[in-house]
């Protein structure tokens, strides 16, 4: 086998290989001697139809499969020979395959970029330092009991963060418009679910009023055949709701699986799931500060093959999402609403995969572990769920690859300056807007 490599542009490699004639002519006779055993022809017994005649019925058949195998295994065999890595699929080209001819191919390809890590201790990362407090635990037991209210029928006329009942029919220049009517519609006044003026156009108004409202649709509307225009609505207030939250006591508890101990074994429940948040809260923003950071430091060159992939991934998770993975066509995506966030995740995983090279880690088998039984801890039955991961491949190796993340970050948190920083729980485990950096 011959083989030359061209670097054409950037990561791409143009390669040509040439396969002996000979190698291709042992192989198609030796498939067509094995068929010669068991093929079944009119006018001859199985196994005794002459290998001229197996030769011209299947030839040309078992030649083209002997080609394509060879093409594909010589390709592998040659970027291993040379020590490529290719990133993606190649685009195969046929130069020669006329019968008595060596085989001549062209394979194109991206190479995987050479990734030059940053010094690590110049990276700065700042680490949230914050302690739950006896107001943060009071918010989130007024947090809990919101989600566990009820709603009260009242008498009385309707004010902001009431749920009322309405009827309501919209028109624009005397017609009613698709969309703008409804029939014992729930709205929490203050939602800000309508358009500007409805709510608030309801609020001193009690069950049993019909009334109108005279407003205008955004300039930035979605429908733009409402957009900017002026409608009447018509509106029914059939009932007027506020909420009633549920008293602090030992059923309140129950409901989160505090069965005894009271208020104080409650609270303790409560700081102790809080601490916990806000551990994770800070290792995430910590973690996303040296993604960033390491994106910031490091220069490469993203193979398109890699982008496109990731592009198509990240389409997939949205639609799935959607819940129309199935069904939906991808590519009613553009590509470009995409193109960003992949080109972050595309450079952290090469980035990271550097790290793992040049320190050889490996997942801790204790860790995995560990994070395994973390995850059964939230079944009914954790030791079937353990077993279930370590039976299947595909899903412990997923957790492996989260763990060694985390291994990768912990070098490089041990490497980096960390700088403390004071702050209040709320602002500790506020998720931090546009850091799409998972890999």
């Amino acid at each position: 086998m011959q083989v030359s490599v061209e670097t054409t542009e950037g990561l791409e490699r143009r390669m040509t290989i040439a396969i002996p004639s000979e190698r291709i002519e042992t192989d198609v006779e030796s498939r067509l001697r094995e068929a010669a055993k068991s093929v079944r022809l009119n006018g001859f017994r199985k196994g005794k139809v002459p290998m001229k005649v197996v030769k011209r019925q299947f030839g040309k058949g078992v030649r083209g499969e002997v080609i394509g195998e060879l093409m594909s295994q010589s390709f592998y065999d040659a970027v291993s020979d040379k020590k490529l890595q290719p990133a993606g699929q190649p685009k195969i080209e046929p130069v020669e395959t006329e019968e008595g001819k060596d085989l001549k191919f062209i394979a194109i390809f991206e190479v995987y970029p050479d990734v030059d890590l940053p010094n690590f201790k110049n990276i700065e990362v700042n680490r949230p330092i914050a302690d739950v407090l006896d107001k943060d635990v009071d918010q989130m037991i007024e947090t809990l009991r919101e989600q566990k209210k009820n709603w009260v029928t009242v008498d009385r006329e309707a004010e902001e963060s009431d749920l009322v009942n309405i009827d309501y029919s919209g028109k624009k220049g005397g017609i009613e418009f698709e969309g703008g009517a409804a029939k014992g519609a729930a709205l929490v006044l203050g939602s800000e679910k309508m358009i500007p003026g409805f709510e608030s156009g309801i609020l001193g108004k009690k069950a049993g009023d019909t009334f109108s409202l005279s407003l205008s649709f955004p300039d930035n509307y979605h429908n733009p055949e409402l957009s900017n225009e002026d409608v009447e609505f018509e509106i029914v207030l059939n009932l007027v709701q506020e909420q009633s939250l549920p008293e602090i006591d030992d059923e309140f508890f129950k409901g989160f699986g505090v069965e005894s101990g009271g208020e104080e074994a409650f609270r303790a429940e409560i700081i102790s799931n809080m601490e916990r948040e806000l551990k994770t809260a800070t290792r995430n923003k910590m973690k996303s500060e040296i993604m960033d950071a390491l994106i910031g430091a490091v220069d490469i060159e993203i193979p398109g093959a890699l982008m496109s992939s990731e592009v198509e991934s990240l389409k997939a998770q949205t639609l799935q999402k959607m819940g129309g993975i199935e069904t939906a066509d991808s590519n009613l995506l553009p590509n470009d609403l995409f193109e960003d966030q992949a080109k972050k995740r595309v450079v952290l995983g090469l980035i990271l995969g550097e790290v793992i090279k040049e320190q050889g880690i490996k997942p801790d088998p204790k860790k995995v572990r560990t994070s395994v039984e973390e995850l059964a801890s939230t079944y009914e039955s954790p030791d079937e769920v353990v077993n279930w991961y370590y039976g299947n491949q595909d899903q412990l190796a997923a957790i492996e690859s989260t763990v060694v993340e985390d291994e990768v970050f912990d070098f490089i948190l041990g490497e980096a300056k960390v700088i403390d920083k004071k702050m209040n729980y709320e602002d500790a485990i506020k998720p931090d807007e546009n850091k799409p950096n998972e890999v």
